[in-house]
């Protein structure tokens, strides 16, 4: 009887260690593939912040977000987490070398027709020597007077194409028409040969560095002449028939038309929307109060940028300095608009 007691003890010592066992690894498991799970939802997560577009309803109130506070001080965050990007917001040595690591591709469309040709020499020099310096640069140059580039000596790594289109006797038209021609250049060849695209006007040109720290998915730039205007005054188009219409009480910032940038797919998104903004416009015989900045400036309102670039990087040469803006990246010249466009 007492073996029997004994055997049965050992039975259940057995057993008692063996479901033990069993708990420590169905535990033992339980919180690695509880971590796992936590893993991919934080990946999951991470990839859609950075993928999804930041949509916003029409119609919502809010109060007009500031770019220079009530100190005196630049305010370097958009209300919905966008980075405004001052000089002293970024170290630009550890995020050019983060960049460059990637080994990118930095597509540059630039329109220089009829006399603003004139700009060009200025434009590609001044870039060779600030835009992104050291990284790969591809100028895709617009104009309808391919023998009037310019012989510019490009860095390593940097090159330039030249797309020979037809010419027009309004630069309205040609304002309308860029988006179309980015939108196309894009989906036959940028697509496939650039990861970053940014547009930029010719009647420009950089005085200080520009790098890493203005890429991003979607890419808008604060104009210089309103930065500190309240949004009534903002030249939106205010037409309710037209399709860049904005009312009154909306608006953001107004972002200037000489700078778009980002992901080759979202600027492809945002020029295809704001060509098809302008088609239905024309269609009724309407055209926009600023052209496809106007409709640049809809698109943004709904569809907010991801990063924000300050005055900085679009100036004005006739402005003068002021106390936020520490450093002038980028400018658009003098120039005497009745001798270069083709008509008022």
């Amino acid at each position: 009887m007492m073996k029997y007691i004994q055997n049965a003890n050992t039975f259940l010592l057995v057993l008692a260690c063996f479901s033990l066992t069993g708990l420590i690894f169905l535990g033992y498991n339980s919180i690695s593939f509880g971590y796992k799970e936590i893993r991919l939802c934080l990946n999951l997560t991470k990839a859609h912040q950075e993928n999804s577009n930041l949509q916003s309803q029409q119609g919502l109130s809010y109060n007009q977000p500031s770019v220079v506070g009530l100190d005196g001080k630049v305010i370097a965050l958009t209300p919905w987490l966008a980075p405004i990007v001052w000089e002293g917001t970024f170290d630009s040595f550890l995020i050019d070398s983060i960049y460059k690591q990637q080994n990118i591709t930095i597509a540059t469309t630039v329109f220089a027709l009829g006399k603003y040709t004139q700009f060009l020499k200025d434009f590609l020099e001044s870039a060779e020597q600030n835009y992104f310096v050291g990284f790969r640069v591809h100028y895709y140059l617009f104009t309808d007077h391919p023998e009037q580039v310019p012989a510019v000596k490009l860095g390593e790594g940097r090159q330039l194409t030249v797309l020979t289109v037809a010419s027009s006797n309004r630069w309205q038209e040609i304002t309308l028409r860029r988006m179309e021609k980015l939108e196309k250049l894009i989906e036959s060849r940028l697509v496939n040969e650039a990861d970053y695209v940014f547009s930029l006007d010719v009647d420009t040109k950089f005085y200080g560095r520009w790098g890493a720290e203005s890429l991003g998915r979607l890419i808008g730039v604060i104009h210089p002449g309103y930065y500190q205007t309240h949004r009534e005054q903002f030249p939106y188009e205010r037409r309710p028939e037209s399709q860049a219409y904005i009312p009154v009480a909306e608006g953001d910032y107004y972002y200037g038309g000489a700078v778009i940038g980002g992901l080759v797919k979202d600027v492809h998104e945002v020029a295809k929307t704001c060509r098809e903004q302008l088609d239905i416009d024309a269609a009724k015989s309407i055209e926009a109060a600023w052209q496809e900045e106007s409709h640049l400036n809809k698109y943004f309102l709904y569809n907010k940028p991801s990063k924000v670039l300050s005055p900085e990087y679009l100036w004005q040469d006739f402005k003068p300095h002021t106390n936020e803006v520490k450093i002038i990246r980028f400018s658009q010249v003098i120039k005497n608009y009745a001798a270069v466009r083709p008509n008022p």
